[in-house]
Formats: structure tokens, C-alpha cells, sequence
């Protein structure tokens, strides 16, 4: 059945074809701005030369590198947080109240108090790095194919593709509007094709784990309102529920997504050999494993060495790149077909050019300084050597046994950064014994879903 593959190329050809013959095929052209970056050659942007003399790396951590995970915060914001009391967010105000301006300064820094961040989804720690931080203009604010897309843009594009293996990437500006913008635009295929409204086995087959993020479900419901997929949602990881799906759909145009991993990982050798025997079109939601995962950080696909089975990728710029923005790396024709039928593409403003140079940065930053994956992997061995949790990534998801324990322990989602330190999970987990039982936990989380 490896044959479906071609037979997803030609579907994309002829829907490309007719939305050539009604002249809406849509175009990226590339606005050349001043600054480094457009003084560089773009004749070989896929691969460029020598990122380490473009972008200035490290071996190890910098005095900048905690500024990701350590903050401050007043106390009167500590106490009104600890004890659930509602804010309209001007809790600051309250210690300047009565204070001399000359004391002002001394007074703020008695009363700040330091916090650890095991919430934020900067994994690398990259968000602070000074190569992220240059200044650039805003840029041309339009759509991406009026005016908003540019050279910045554009080598950003090549970056991630390459780090993807992909022939070509579309940027977009969230990963929500990734997904979004890929699902409507593969039920549109058979909508091209058909000239009008699909039959029923004319539709496209999108197989959905049963997990997946929201953005994902709610392209696929945008996809089926419009009557142009219908979804088939198979039990979390299930490889056996999803081969029985695909046996007995009756359609040909068949889709099957998954985030990579959120707490545990996609079963992706699995789906790869699926693939093979169903033919299908195989996307994944790389979000959390892009940057972390893999020798070169290409994410679940590099480090489950599948990258070939993988057609489409989808991920974000706003976690282990410390920055923001989304992305679909794919072929250049399934870019050309988004670009023109993706309507969360195509009617949003473009990544600002200051954001788009330091997403372009933190890849290659990413990718050379190669000691952010090994500590976070660390942290990961960590957390189960002091908690004796087995643990797949560095998204920790605890579920306790008792509902009073439950609403104790409200926030029970943990993300571990590369710039943690031992100390500060030793810190971490003595807070949770406080109203986690940790052996409970080791037993009750094999059996359950990941996410909160």
C-alpha cells in the first residue's frame, strides 16, 4: 500500500491544477529588508554554511541562561496567589503604597520573593539567549502573501525545513493556525477535485488520536462542517484500534495525526509501519519534541529515526525556541496548496520580522548548542531518581489517586527545563511530597492519560 503515497502526490497536483485553472493559486514573494540578515547570500538557504560564525553559541550555560526559569514576584501577589485571592493584576501597586521614592528601590527588593518556573514550555532555555534578542525593525504588517512576508521569513523557513528534512516550510503565526490551516486545507482536496461538493467516499478520512491537541480537533471539525472530511478518532496510542479503522474505512483519501508526544510518545515506529500497509498520509504535531528530541533536536521523527515516513510536520516556535510562532514542514507543493486554502494562513497578519529573526536564531542555536538536550534529559533522570516516577519526557504529568489530594495539588502538569538545576527539582519534589504520594503515583501512572 506504500503506493498511497503517490497517489497523495497526484491529489495534490490536481487540486493545485484547479486552483491554477480559477486563478487563485496564492504566492509568497519575499520582501528583501535592510540588516545582517539580508545581507546574507540566500543562494543556499536550506543549508547554511557555517551558523556557528552567523550566530554566537556556547558550550555550556551563561549567568543569562536562568533568567527563563527564575522570576520575581511581590509578596502581596505570593499571598493573594497562595491563597486563591482574586486580582486584576495591579497587585504590584500595593508595595509601593506609602513609601518614600528614595526608599522605593530597597523596599522592592525586600519584598520580592524568588520563584522557580516548572510551568513554562521554554524547554531549551532559549528564550533568554542573547542571540534571540537582537533588534530588528517590526516589518511590513500585512498578511504574509500582501506584504508581510520577507527575507527574515523566509531564511526562518529554510531553517526549520532543514532541521525537518523537509523539501520547504510554511511559517505561520501561531500553532494553532498551523493546524487549523492544514486541516482545512486537506479537506479541500477533495472539494477540488470533485469540482463541488464531495460524494461520500470522495471525502477525506482523518484519523485522530484520541488526544490530540485542540487546535488540532478543531481544524478537523472546521474540515467536517464544511463537508469535506469525516474524522475517525482512535484510543490514545492504540495501534491495534487504529489498524482496525483503517481495514475497514472505505475511502481512499485517508489522514492520520498525532502529537508527537505530550508526557509520553507517539507510538511512532508503529505508525510508520501502519503507514506502509495503509498507505496513508502521516502528519504529527511535533510541538513539544521539536529542538529537544534527536541528535540534531529534528524531534520525534529524528530520535525515533522515521523522518521519511513522516509527510507532514507541525510545530511551534513559542516552547523549546523560546520564541513564538508556528510552522508546517512539508513538500513544496502542499506548501503551495496551504498557502493558497489554509484561511487561518492566509487571513492572518505575519510574524513581526523581529520575532521571525529571533525564531530564526534560537534554530540554530538549538541545533549547534547540542548541551541543552543533554541537560534537559538530565533533569528528566532526575526527577526519577528523586521521585522513583517513571517518567518519559520532560512534560511530567502526576494524577493522584484521591480527589481531595487532586484539588490540594491543583497544578499537576510539571515541565522541566535544560536549565534546571538538581537543586531545583530537589526543591520541586519536596514542595509535591507535600500533597503527593509519590508511590501512588508510580503505580497509577502507567495506566493513565498523559494530559490534565
Amino acid at each position: 500500500m506504500e503506493v498511497n503515497g503517490c497517489l497523495w502526490d497526484m491529489w495534490v497536483e490536481e487540486a493545485l491544477s484547479k486552483l491554477e485553472s480559477l486563478k487563485v493559486l496564492r504566492s509568497l514573494r519575499p520582501i528583501q529588508l535592510p540588516g545582517e540578515i539580508a545581507r546574507q547570500s540566500t543562494c543556499n538557504e536550506t543549508s547554511p554554511s557555517n551558523p556557528s560564525q552567523e550566530f554566537q553559541v556556547f558550550d555550556g550555560p551563561r549567568e543569562w541562561d536562568r533568567a527563563s526559569v527564575e522570576v520575581n514576584i511581590s509578596e502581596s501577589t505570593f499571598q493573594k496567589w497562595l491563597h486563591d485571592v482574586p486580582s486584576s493584576g495591579d497587585d504590584n501597586d500595593v508595595m509601593y503604597e506609602n513609601i518614600r521614592a528614595d526608599d522605593k528601590a530597597e523596599a522592592s527588593k525586600r519584598k520580592l520573593r524568588k520563584l522557580i518556573i516548572f510551568s513554562g514550555n521554554d524547554y531549551l532555555g532559549l528564550s533568554s539567549h542573547p542571540m534571540a534578542a537582537q533588534a530588528h525593525g517590526m516589518g511590513p504588517r500585512g498578511s504574509a502573501l500582501i506584504c508581510g512576508y520577507t527575507n527574515y521569513h523566509r531564511l526562518l523557513e529554510s531553517s526549520l525545513a532543514d532541521i525537518k528534512r523537509k523539501e520547504d516550510c510554511l511559517l505561520c503565526p501561531t500553532g494553532f493556525s498551523a493546524n487549523m490551516a492544514f486541516m482545512t486545507a486537506v479537506g479541500n482536496i477533495g472539494l477540488l477535485i470533485a469540482g463541488g461538493k464531495p460524494s461520500k467516499d470522495d471525502r477525506v478520512a482523518i484519523f485522530s488520536d484520541a488526544l490530540n491537541h485542540a487546535s488540532i480537533i478543531d481544524g478537523i471539525r472546521l474540515a467536517e462542517k464544511q463537508g469535506n472530511a469525516v474524522a475517525f478518532v482512535y484510543r490514545h496510542c492504540d495501534m491495534s484500534h487504529l489498524d482496525a479503522l483503517l481495514s475497514n474505512c472505505p475511502m481512499k483519501k485517508r489522514v492520520v495525526v498525532t502529537d508527537s508526544m505530550d508526557g509520553d510518545f507517539a507510538p511512532m515506529t508503529e505508525l510508520a509501519k501502519l503507514r506502509k500497509k495503509h498507505g496513508f498520509l502521516f502528519v504529527i504535531d511535533d510541538a513539544h519534541a521539536t529542538f529537544v528530541c534527536g541528535k540534531s533536536g529534528g524531534g520525534a521523527a529524528e530520535m525515533f529515526n522515521c523522518e521519511t515516513d513522516v509527510d507532514i510536520c507541525i510545530g511551534t516556535l513559542s516552547k523549546a525556541a523560546g520564541c513564538h510562532g508556528g510552522f508546517i514542514a512539508c513538500s513544496k507543493k502542499w506548501k503551495l496548496l496551504i498557502q493558497s486554502r489554509g484561511r487561518s494562513f492566509i487571513f492572518s497578519t505575519s510574524t513581526p520580522v523581529p520575532v521571525a529573526a529571533a525564531a530564526h536564531a534560537a534554530v540554530i542555536v538549538a541545533k549547534e548548542e547540542s548541551w541543552r538536550r543533554n541537560a534537559i534529559w538530565k533533569r528528566v533522570q532526575d526527577f526519577h531518581a528523586l521521585t522513583g516516577i517513571r517518567v518519559e519526557s520532560h512534560i511530567i504529568s502526576l494524577i493522584v489517586g484521591r480527589e481531595d489530594k487532586a484539588l490540594q495539588a491543583s497544578r499537576l502538569r510539571v515541565t522541566l527545563s535544560a536549565v534546571h538545576t538538581k537543586d531545583d527539582l530537589r526543591k520541586l519534589t519536596s514542595a509535591l511530597a507535600q500533597c503527593v504520594n509519590f508511590q501512588e503515583i508510580g503505580v497509577l501512572s502507567r495506566n493513565c492519560y498523559p494530559k490534565l
